[in-house]
């Protein structure tokens, strides 16, 4: 890792540093502050803060980008892929023997694993194979609006429709009964809110080993649940996303045990949280634009962009690390071989050289060339299927929809990597009839 012999130009100034590594900042929006002043003033500088190992701070989108494509120039299992402090991360070395990654996902692998491993199921996320969920998942959609509109006009959307629509469809394509949702969405929750007292329940902020002791707990649940229906899937195959993962093999060989359940923590987490957040998000913008939901709801044409555009607003994922395998160059700065590297999505879709006012919403906005999927070998497997769930509800619930306005402050989860909404209380008047 790095020396503190850098020049000042390269560091960045302590009151910044402290703010990327506070999960707050990533709830109340003051992260956004942060990105801003670091892409005009320092887009690729170097924090260091205590208790953390130094790191790069990749702020401008072009820059993100080009990390992104040089998957052999950057790795992404070498060390950990979430932003996290030196506690947790040697508390899970010490776990898991090791190995810096509790989850032995896609996320963290590099090549050659990472194209075989991503080819198993990459087939059922490819927009013709999307495309045939369509109807299936319309179907979902009217279930989950009308539930929405029956409670009278008043609801917090997050609960009604946004955590568990997505949790729906993601758990109808691996096979999951509708009885074991709430398991699934529990351990979600768990997975991605140990920072948060209220998530954790542990009615306080969790130190750096007490959220690695949290986390693991909550992957040896998953893997609890995993492990059950993948011996079913073994003995009783089914045409669904579980059977596709329990029998897979790579090389010729079934995959070993903590790859699979890897498989399954990822695409079952990943397919559902960010794209619960960014409904949330998409619902909460539309209630606090008036002018906004009603240019989508005159043209529903525009649902599409809407969605990207809540997309790049709620950017679920903050930031991925990277791991420089060579010393390299970027952006004028040079990096050394070993150098950790934070690719901040949330600064790349609000980048001035990208975008014409990037903090307003428009639902309008094209193009709209968002990072919130990634970009290169590492880009988001579900992408499709997540903006198919995203465009079918809109198209279901905005014409039966008259008005909509926020009904309270909605509220977020404290997190260094993803961040999703705790609340979305909404009002809203029903289109009569419809």
């Amino acid at each position: 890792m790095l020396g503190t012999s850098e020049p000042n130009s390269v560091r960045i100034p302590n009151d910044k540093v402290s703010t990327l590594v506070d999960p707050q900042a990533y709830a109340d929006g003051k992260i956004l502050d942060t990105y801003k002043w670091l892409r005009k003033h320092n887009p690729l500088g170097l924090a260091v803060a205590e208790g953390f190992d130094h790191f790069w701070v990749v702020t401008r989108a072009v820059d993100i980008r080009y990390i992104s494509l040089k998957n052999d120039l950057f790795h992404s299992g070498d060390t950990q892929f979430s932003f996290m402090d030196k506690g947790s991360d040697e508390r899970i070395r010490e776990i898991t023997g090791g190995s810096p990654h509790l989850v032995h996902s896609l996320v963290s692998m590099d090549p050659p694993d990472h194209v075989k491993y991503r080819f198993i199921a990459q087939s059922y996320f490819m927009p013709q194979s999307v495309r045939k969920l369509e109807d299936r998942v319309r179907e979902i959609a009217r279930e989950f609006a009308d539930k929405m509109l029956s409670t009278g006009g008043e609801c917090d959307f997050l609960t009604e429709v946004a955590l568990n629509y997505p949790l729906r469809v993601i758990m109808s394509i691996f096979g999951v009964p509708v009885e074991d949702e709430p398991i699934m969405l529990k351990l979600t929750q768990e997975l991605f809110g140990a920072q948060d007292p209220e998530v954790s329940g542990a009615g306080k902020v969790l130190s750096a080993e007490e959220q690695a002791e949290y986390l693991s707990k909550t992957v040896e649940g998953f893997h609890a649940y995993f492990r059950n229906l993948s011996k079913d899937r073994r003995a009783n195959p089914r045409d669904d996303l579980s059977s596709v993962i329990a029998n897979a093999k790579v090389d010729g060989k079934p995959i070993p045990e903590h790859a699979e359940m890897g498989y399954y923590i990822t695409v079952a987490t990943a397919g559902h949280d960010t794209t619960s957040t960014s409904t949330a998000i998409a619902m909460s913008q539309l209630a606090g634009n008036p002018d906004q939901f009603q240019k989508v709801k005159a043209d529903p044409s525009l649902i599409p962009q809407l969605v990207d555009e809540a997309i790049r607003w709620a950017t679920p994922i903050k930031s991925f690390m990277r791991s420089a395998v060579e010393d390299v160059e970027v952006a004028g700065r040079h990096l050394s071989k070993g150098d950790w590297i934070m690719l901040c999505y949330g600064s790349g879709n609000r980048d001035e050289a990208v975008y014409d006012d990037p903090d307003a919403f428009r639902v309008d906005r094209t193009p709209n060339p968002h990072v919130s999927f990634g970009s290169g070998p590492h880009i988001c497997l579900g992408m499709h299927l997540a903006k198919l769930e995203m465009r079918v509800l809109f198209e279901e619930l905005l014409p039966r929809l008259k008005s909509v306005e926020l009904n309270g402050t909605p509220r977020m989860i404290p997190s260094l990597f993803i961040t999703g909404p705790k609340a979305i209380p909404i009002k809203f008047v029903a289109e009569s009839g419809v």
